[in-house]
């Protein structure tokens, strides 16, 4: 049987809250419940992932660093850091790997600080406001770029 393709699952800064913070926003599913769900869904497609979150802008990027030679692709909730961090945008950039920038709401339905994002300037695709389920559909996504073209090395539209 051959390996699964190993995917990165990154989540930023308070993601860890989920369930408590904001529920009317962002559900009641705690990060654990998405986890689960995530792990079902890389199995049902044959994927490996590595699920991870961190509150740390400077883990995030090490753990983007690493991803480069050790993940066939990445999905990505920045969160916050979606509207804030070049330094997010470069070490995605620098990955060179197909990346799925997925968010819990819809941004672009919130305030306009929320309604740009530096990682869409080098994401493949964005999902948003499909709740718990965009992180479902951001593995499905990821599954058939790393199927239809092994190791993708995607484009970056970022000048």
């Amino acid at each position: 049987m051959p390996q699964a393709a190993k995917i990165l699952v990154l989540n930023g800064p308070n993601l860890n809250l989920l369930g408590r913070r904001e529920p009317e926003i962002y559900g009641r599913a705690t990060l654990a419940t998405i986890e689960a769900a995530c792990r079902g869904k890389a199995d049902e497609l044959g994927l490996a992932i590595d699920f991870r979150q961190t509150n740390a802008e400077g883990e995030l990027l090490g753990w983007i660093h690493q991803a480069r030679d050790t993940v066939r692709g990445i999905v990505i909730n920045p969160a916050a850091l979606t509207h804030t961090s070049l330094a997010l945008l470069d070490a995605l950039k620098a990955a060179e790997l197909p990346i799925v920038e997925l968010h819990l709401s819809n941004p672009h339905a919130r305030e306009s600080f929320r309604q740009f994002s530096y990682v869409s300037l080098v994401a493949t695709g964005v999902i948003c406001g499909f709740g718990v389920h965009g992180y479902l559909l951001a593995l499905e996504a990821i599954a058939q770029l790393v199927k239809a073209n092994g190791k993708v090395r995607r484009r970056s539209r970022a000048r």
